[in-house]
Order: C-alpha cells, then sequence, then structure tokens
C-alpha cells in the first residue's frame, strides 16, 4: 500500500495502523500505562549470524520488539526478540513464553527494554525487561 493510498479505518484496525512499528507511530491510548511484567535473558544469542556486531550497536534502554512465531517447529508459543533496526537477536526464553504469548496473541503490546548487556569471547548475555502497555 503506498503513502497516498486511502486505507478504510474501522474499530478492527486503527489501534493497528497507528502503532506500526514500520511507521514509526507510538500512539498510545489515552490514560495508557507501561506496566513492567518480567525481566529475561534473550536466549540463543549464539546462534545468530554477527551478533557481536548487532551487540556492538545496542545501547542500555534500547526498545526491543517482539514477533509472535507460532509456526514455529521447536516451541508453538515461540516470541522472537528484534532490535530497533529489525535484526533477529534470538528468543524470549520458553519459561516465559506462555503468559506473554497469550498476551500477544489477545492483542497486547508486549516489547522490551536493554538493562544489561556482556557481550566478549567467552560470555554474551543481554538482560531485558519486559513490558506490556495498557
Amino acid at each position: 500500500m503506498g503513502a497516498n493510498e486511502l486505507v478504510r479505518i474501522d474499530d478492527t484496525n486503527i489501534v493497528t495502523i497507528l502503532n506500526s512499528w514500520k511507521t514509526g507511530l507510538d500512539v498510545g491510548k489515552p490514560f495508557s500505562r507501561q506496566i513492567y511484567l518480567v525481566s529475561a535473558s534473550i536466549a540463543g544469542l549464539f546462534y545468530v549470524d554477527d551478533i557481536h556486531d548487532l551487540l556492538e550497536e545496542i545501547k542500555l534502554e534500547s526498545k526491543l520488539r517482539f514477533v509472535r512465531e507460532p509456526d514455529n517447529k521447536h516451541d508453538e508459543l515461540a516470541i522472537l526478540v528484534k532490535d530497533q533496526n529489525d535484526n533477529k537477536l534470538g528468543y524470549i526464553p520458553r519459561k516465559e513464553n506462555p503468559i506473554l504469548a497469550r498476551l500477544m496473541d489477545a492483542g497486547k503490546h508486549i516489547y522490551g527494554t536493554v538493562k544489561e548487556i556482556s557481550n566478549d569471547d567467552s560470555f554474551m548475555n543481554v538482560e531485558m525487561e519486559i513490558y506490556m502497555d495498557d
């Protein structure tokens, strides 16, 4: 859809359009609030190509985007973690998936922020805090 094309807006798509990651809009609902859910480390960092370079670009407090992967062959509740440039960093740990996946499937906006980064040859870790806007 081009920038000059009309979009029919109704109750089912207005929030999706306004909060679309790709358009850069981040319009909250009136009286919305950020709710802290849990802290976790990103799982699977070692399996991402060029992860050391990607981690060099990430700063503390950077926002992380989550993408549900219901067709993931290893975990039907899988949630992919991406940075602000849409690069894959890894996954939310499996033990945190059940509630977060159900919230996302119900249309809740779940996201993370980077709280700690360790990036050397012997140890890599990205600790994140996970939030929901409601």
